[in-house]
């Protein structure tokens, strides 16, 4: 490929970078924009002296259309709904948010109010026979339209087995309003609420998707490709994202995954625990094999989704994070100092005590060291930020410093918990992947604390869900409900639906340049013994019928909950990924030489007894097979990798480092 290659991820408080060339390999941070973030990626590319016509592809992450589904930042829309099913954004399901307490609201509030809601004289049946043919469809459009709503949804009782009824009115509608999300474009499977529910979102966030992508588009030169990180850890065109924007949600996280996964097939590590802790937030995800596990079932701001994406478990805990004491104890986040003011360590006006002001009052973080070339670290505003509460509890200030830490380790471990131990998986054999700007220092604690022996901190760490933007594929997934029982099963009509679902994720791809026989497939029947509310992922290879469905499904249901019992099933519906590699070389040159020598020796704190003088590594000279005994630090221009006492580091080949711990 000919020209940069760019990764960019803009999170909540910095914005990274990631750019390559042949064997040219260059990376940055700059601070978030949160008012222009258009602005953060130029700033971007001007850190790593990249200019846009110099660029042959960006690929872009970003939080800014889950920003709007957390802070409710949506556009107004109307939903057309078939008549009698209109309601079913606020009715809901019958769970509670929380069970035992009485003042906590049992169900969030309605996407959409009432006088939004307009009903559809139309039904079809669940075969996508038409009970009702569509009728007064002026009335409907002039109700529609005197909202003055500029996003529609259009949301019709199993319109993913017959969408004809959701395509006469878009196609009346048309014209008159810029953006329209329809429910069997969006999400083609039953379960009505949390259809309803996605294609209400992906409407609300339309006109913010659009009209960033289009300047973005704009703003850059004509020659240089544009692809959007989506959800499932693939990468799609501007214009699929322009259409269905939902699958942008958690677009940054998933492209850390997606290198993490990448990063598994590369070192053949057979179980990672990927664990991605920035300014604000941090991710934790779980790849087996390579793979990391896709969920359609995720909920954002406490609603359902229904979209394949990543499995990705996210916290409010963050190197920005905002210490609090409370009636119980120390709590870090989810509130964050963010990029402006940031951690008062930066001395940007912060005053509140954050988990980075921790880390710099322990020794960890190098005052002499610019962050990025930009920030200074400032200590003793970071003492001062914490004195206040110190004085409050009776502690010094470098043991509470250590108690924020176990707080921000133990806080991290049970997100660990909930995708390991809550799905039946005993995650204490696997590596900690730790990235992010401040994953590798907080790793080994969180190791320790979790009970992980092993810790890699991959290259390009502090950029890594960048790194994930550059080297995703060109991916696109889609589910689809079919309902073919195992008796006398269909396979003409699950070899139709595999095709008309192949062609459908192909068009994107073909359009993009991609050419057809490197298109790779990946199909999952979703398969459920009959009366079953939940389908278990069953992979496809080749031609399939009854018989070999049956037998895949029952070995895939005993290998998940031990039992098989031989009752009649059902396949529920069909999942298609469709993906085109990209053959890129991100390893950087290994250096050469003797082993390394500190260039500096600190006190650092590990205990409240007393510091212990800690030598300090530059990253760029570590290669195989230089190892170092902790406590020691090794850094770059905006990562620190702490290896404290017990723990050791090792030089890994593609420029990766191995911590273990001693003991193990």
């Amino acid at each position: 490929m000919t020209g940069w290659q760019v990764g960019i991820d803009i999170g909540g408080t910095f914005t990274d970078i990631v750019a390559a060339q042949g064997a040219e390999f260059r990376t940055a941070k700059v601070p978030s924009r949160p008012a222009d973030p258009v602005g953060s990626i130029f700033a971007a590319l001007e850190a790593i002296g990249v200019a846009p016509g110099e660029i042959a592809d960006l690929v872009h992450g970003t939080t800014r259309v889950t920003n709007a589904i957390v802070e409710n930042k949506l556009e107004p829309v109307t939903l057309l709904a078939t008549a009698g099913f209109e309601d079913i954004i606020e009715i809901g399901r019958q769970s509670r948010r929380d069970l035992y307490r009485l003042d906590v609201p049992p169900k969030p509030a309605p996407l959409i109010p009432a006088t939004r809601r307009i009903p559809v004289t139309e039904r079809m049946a669940h075969d996508g026979t038409t009970l009702r043919p569509l009728a007064d469809l002026d009335a409907t459009i002039d109700a529609a339209l005197a909202t003055g709503a500029r996003s529609i949804a259009v949301m019709l009782l199993h319109s993913y087995a017959n969408p004809e009824h959701e395509l006469a009115l878009a196609e009346r509608l048309r014209g008159h309003v810029p953006y329209l999300s329809l429910s069997h474009q969006v999400n083609p499977e039953a379960r009505e609420y949390e259809r309803c529910v996605a294609t209400v979102l992906n409407a609300a966030v339309m006109p913010l998707a659009a009209e960033y992508l289009a300047r973005l588009r704009a703003e850059l030169p004509a020659e240089a490709r544009l692809h959007v990180m989506h959800s499932a850890g693939g990468m799609a065109s501007p214009e699929a994202a322009a259409e269905r924007p939902l699958l942008m949600a958690l677009s940054g996280p998933a492209a850390g995954v997606a290198a993490a996964a990448a990063a598994a097939r590369e070192t053949g590590e057979p179980a990672l625990l990927s664990f991605d802790m920035g300014g604000t937030t941090t991710d934790v995800a779980l790849i087996l094999d390579g793979r990391a596990e896709i969920t359609v079932d995720a909920r954002l701001a406490d609603q359902p989704l229904r979209q394949p994406m990543v499995a990705i478990e996210s916290i409010g805990a963050g190197g920005g994070s905002i210490v609090r004491h409370g009636p119980g104890g120390l709590s870090v986040g989810p509130h964050s100092a963010g990029a402006e003011p940031g951690p008062a360590c930066y001395g940007r006006g912060g005053t509140a005590p954050t988990v980075c002001d921790a880390n710099a009052i322990l020794g960890y973080l190098n005052p002499r060291r610019r962050l990025g070339g930009t920030i200074t670290l400032d200590v003793g505003r970071a003492t001062a930020a914490f004195a206040p509460l110190a004085e409050q509890l009776g502690l010094p200030v470098v043991e509470l410093a250590l108690g924020v830490l176990r707080v921000a380790d133990a806080t991290m471990a049970r997100a660990l918990n909930k995708i390991t131990v809550e799905r039946g998986v005993d995650g204490r054999g696997a590596t900690l992947l730790a990235f992010g700007g401040m994953g590798p220092m907080h790793a080994a604690g969180l190791a320790a604390t979790y009970g992980v022996t092993r810790v890699l901190v991959p290259h390009a760490s502090s950029a890594f869900s960048a790194l994930g933007c550059v080297a995703a594929e060109m991916s696109y997934t889609r589910q689809r409900t079919l309902r073919l029982p195992g008796e006398a099963f269909d396979v003409p009509r699950l070899a139709a639906a595999r095709a008309a679902l192949m062609e459908e994720l192909a068009a994107p791809l073909l359009a993009q340049g991609v050419a057809r026989d490197s298109i790779a497939a990946e199909e999952t029947g979703l398969i459920r013994y009959r009366g079953q509310s939940y389908a278990v992922d069953v992979p496809l290879s080749g031609p399939a019928d009854g018989p070999a469905l049956g037998a895949a499904f029952e070995a895939r249901h005993r290998a998940l909950f031990g039992f098989a019992s031989g009752e009649a099933w059902e396949m529920l519906g069909l999942r298609l990924r469709l993906s085109a590699p990209r053959a890129l070389d991100l390893a950087p040159p290994a250096p050469a030489g003797a082993a390394p020598a500190p260039f500096a020796t600190d006190p650092c704190w590990f205990t409240p007894e007393a510091p212990l003088p800690t030598p300090r590594y530059e990253r760029s000279g570590l290669a195989p097979p230089h190892r170092l005994t902790g406590p020691a630090i090794i850094e770059d221009d905006w990562s620190t990798i702490l290896v404290p006492p017990g723990w050791s580091a090792a030089a890994q080949p593609g420029g990766h480092i191995l911590l273990t711990r001693e003991d193990a």
